[in-house]
């Protein structure tokens, strides 16, 4: 059984998020948090919270035991993207892209 979670619209680029998704995937919830909670960049706070919203789905809607719980999935999709435009010379426009991404995880137990 699988469970899952999911941040929509949050503001910070999906290759950002990625790099950090790749170190805790197939890692055990334990691992992964530990993982998270010491890795220096905003995009790992974005993805614990996600993390542990996926866990408390899991022992609440589910009744999985956390202690058996692994990371299956984890991602970063690319949202909406806010388009700004900056002034350049001779009277042209430079495109500022602010991206966004939607962040998961999912989890599931270890067999």
């Amino acid at each position: 059984m699988e469970t899952r979670a999911i941040a929509k619209y949050v503001r910070i680029s999906p290759l950002k998020v990625n790099f950090i998704c790749k170190e805790i995937r197939g890692k055990s919830v334990e691992e992964a948090l530990s993982i998270l909670k010491f890795t220096p960049k905003r995009g790992a706070r974005e993805l614990e919270k996600v993390l542990k919203s996926a866990v408390a789905n899991a022992e609440h809607n589910n009744d999985l035991d956390r202690d058996l719980l692994i990371v299956s999935e984890a991602y970063a999709n690319e949202a909406p993207v806010m388009k700004r435009w900056r002034p350049k010379a001779k009277g042209m426009a430079y495109p500022i892209l602010k991206r966004s991404s939607h962040i998961g995880v999912v989890v599931k137990e270890r067999e």
